[in-house]
């Protein structure tokens, strides 16, 4: 199995963490997105799109981390992602998808370059993305529990969604302060091996690795 990613991208950190959990082994291949590696014939022949994350399993190339990571959950389904419980699954998926669909799509570095060649300056950008992910993980907050994780004593696919934005948030300046639980799931995540080998900063081509 071949992971494709950048250190830094929040949706190459889910399929890691998702990887983890479930005690896969892999290799990562690093690929650059400053230097537009993502962009080279080499790997639009495997992606068309030209993006990662990109899963090679048995030589069955997969994009995009949502299909990536149900594929993951329905070829190796020993360590579960989701709950037995129908309407807990939905809630699971509820809170991934808000996080994929609404919050990390609109400060997606393309979304972010675009806004900048329209002529927006850094200050309405910066506000742009503090304005979609404060207003996205407001409603994460109401939409959690309690416990230790998302919706409990484990992590969840809500878990694998919510933790990568966290760690966007605060590269982006976000404040955390507004959302107790929100900031109780990342302290727990933060104790939990899984999550540390997926972060950002353990990456081989984070630049402290590279040095």
């Amino acid at each position: 199995m071949k992971l494709y990613g950048y250190y830094r991208s929040t949706s190459s950190y889910r399929v890691r963490i998702a990887l983890a959990l479930k005690g896969l082994d892999y290799e990562y291949v690093p690929v650059n997105l400053l230097r537009a590696e993502h962009k080279e014939p080499a790997f639009v022949s495997k992606n068309p799109q030209g993006r990662v994350p990109l899963l090679v399993d048995n030589g069955q190339e997969i994009i995009q981390s949502p299909a990536i990571i149900e594929f993951l959950e329905e070829r190796y389904p020993e360590v579960s992602l989701l709950s037995d419980d129908a309407e807990l699954r939905a809630r699971q998926r509820g809170v991934a998808a808000l996080i994929a669909c609404d919050i990390h799509p609109l400060h997606n570095v393309a979304v972010l370059n675009r806004l900048r060649e329209m002529g927006h300056e850094e200050e309405a950008i910066k506000n742009w993305i503090a304005h979609w992910i404060s207003q996205g993980l407001a409603a994460v907050e109401e939409m959690i529990g309690d416990e230790s994780f998302c919706f409990g004593q484990r992590p969840s696919l809500a878990d694998v969604y919510l933790i990568p934005q966290l760690y966007a948030a605060e590269r982006f300046g976000v404040s955390l302060e507004s959302y107790p639980r929100i900031r109780r799931v990342q302290t727990f995540a933060a104790a939990t091996h899984a999550f540390w080998i997926a972060h950002p900063d353990q990456q081989p081509d984070h630049p402290s690795k590279t040095l």
